[in-house]
């Protein structure tokens, strides 16, 4: 955890991605897509904690069909900026069986953490595994899973705002925001 001071700043200096309402544009759109392919499916949604829970937060109450829900909880970044090792808290639940899941996730980077969640719910006996993630990141490079449904295409940047954290820190920001480069 950075000082105070420290996290201020890095805000301060950081430059606007994509603003609150071109959020909430995006939400919108997302949620009417996911309506579109979901709503008679009853889906098991499982969102990505800690990362999907603004995002998750506030696409539930835009999808007016029935769903369960639950959680699983996977990381690569602690309160670093580079992924690592994945480390699981809370892995898929086993209710995934026999069911249409929808794993909502903050941003798909590298792919790597949706890919092994994915994978664990397909092994788990899920009939379809769809995937939702708020913020798709323009790499440039390969990834091991694509999302069914994006949100918002970020920049190859350090993003946070909106559920993405700096430095554990700056997740409750309504708007998107990027590092400022060096």
């Amino acid at each position: 955890m950075l000082p105070t001071e420290e996290v201020t700043q890095i805000l301060e200096q950081a430059e606007v991605v994509f603003s609150a309402s071109e959020v909430a544009i995006g939400l919108e759109r997302m949620a009417l897509e996911i309506s579109r392919q979901l709503a008679d499916r009853y889906p098991l949604v499982l969102c990505v904690m800690g990362g999907a829970v603004v995002f998750a937060g506030q696409l539930l109450p835009r999808l007016a069909f029935p769903l369960d829900f639950d959680y699983v909880q996977a990381s690569r970044y602690g309160e670093a900026i580079r992924g690592g090792q994945i480390m699981w808290k809370v892995p898929p639940p086993a209710n995934v069986k026999g069911r249409v899941v929808l794993v909502l996730d903050d941003i798909l980077d590298e792919g790597i953490t949706l890919a092994e969640i994915h994978r664990c719910v397909m092994e788990l006996g899920a009939s379809e595994c769809y995937s939702a993630v708020f913020v798709n990141k323009q790499t440039g490079r390969a990834k091991p899973i694509q999302a069914d449904f994006v949100g918002l295409e970020v920049p190859d940047r350090y993003v946070f705002g909106y559920g993405m954290d700096v430095h554990g820190a700056w997740r409750n920001l309504p708007a998107i925001y990027a590092l400022k480069e060096d």
